[in-house]
């Protein structure tokens, strides 16, 4: 949960990238972030196509208080929102995240309220939970989500990437399990999803109780991102056209992919099928498989066809 803000080791890290201005136009939203959101930016740079920027650059995009509540309402809207299809996630300015805000989030975080042990422990428990609901929401969103970082992704970066459906980053990214170096064990959905994700139990172990620092190739060769770009503006612009190649499947097969994926990674290959066959059973039965068919029939590109929202 706990990241700490470390200016001295991110002004070492040459690596750092200053995105161009184009990028920033093309995929923020003009004057920063938009309203009732204010760590947030959201834009829509293509059709059926949301961008939810980071966005406390001066800042480094640290997670203040504010983030944690935001991002929860955010996504619950865009699971919602027919118009959305597909979310991409990325960082204004020089990195992606610095992690936990600490200066802002110390006296919730380190004085809890409560008259005693048991009173203490028990709200202490509920912050928690509330904090893992930040990241668990993205998971929950029936809508793909496309992660793009560059810099460097520290902490709480690490919680946020690893509930995300696919994850790029820019030659000069590097993550950071930074927790134990401030005293704690990472709580808010690393020590989770991560094994999980790169499927290295040592690995895991290495970056968790050593926090150091894992750069883009070894991030990109053990599963952690699918894809490396040059720099940012590349990066955005394959997250983009992903994104849109994405959203112009049928909503129904793509939100029920993602579904059906995030069942199986916790469940038997039994139990998957059965709840797969169970979510077909009625999803089969919709036009967009004709219409899908036909198209292949014609050899033509789904994203030819037009889908109903869902």
């Amino acid at each position: 949960m706990l990241s700490v803000v470390v200016r001295s080791a991110l002004a070492k890290n040459r690596g750092l990238w200053l995105p161009t201005q184009s990028v920033v136009r093309a995929m923020s939203s003009a004057g920063g972030a938009t309203s009732p959101y204010t760590t947030l930016a959201i834009s829509h740079p293509a059709k059926s196509v949301t961008h939810v920027e980071l966005h406390r650059p001066e800042k480094l995009n640290a997670m203040n208080s504010a983030f944690w509540r935001e991002m929860v309402d955010c996504f619950n809207e865009l699971a919602a929102d027919p118009d959305c299809r597909v979310v991409v996630v990325s960082g204004a300015g020089k990195i992606f995240t610095a992690g936990i805000d600490l200066m802002d989030m110390a006296a919730d975080i380190l004085q809890p309220q409560g008259d005693d042990t048991a009173r203490i422990s028990w709200n202490l428990r509920r912050k928690i939970a509330m904090y893992q609901e930040t990241f668990s929401v993205i998971e929950k969103c029936p809508k793909p989500v496309v992660v793009a970082v560059h810099g460097a992704c520290i902490g709480g970066g690490v919680d946020l990437i690893t509930a995300c459906d696919i994850r790029l980053c820019t030659q000069d990214a590097w993550f950071q399990v930074k927790e134990v170096d401030i005293g704690l064990a990472a709580d808010v959905g690393t020590l989770q999803r991560l094994p999980k994700v790169i499927g290295s139990r040592s690995l895991v172990n290495d970056l968790a109780l050593t926090a150091r620092k894992m750069y883009a190739d070894e991030a990109k060769s053990s599963g952690l991102v699918s894809r490396l770009f040059a720099d940012k503006e590349a990066m955005m612009s394959g997250a983009l056209e992903m994104a849109g190649e994405i959203a112009g499947r049928s909503p129904v097969a793509v939100q029920g992919t993602k579904i059906n994926l995030v069942y199986a990674r916790d469940h038997s290959v039994a139990e998957g099928l059965d709840y797969m066959a169970t979510w077909n059973m009625s999803m089969l039965q919709t036009d967009d498989l004709i219409k899908s068919a036909q198209a292949a029939l014609e050899k033509k590109s789904p994203k030819t066809i037009t889908f109903s929202k869902l």
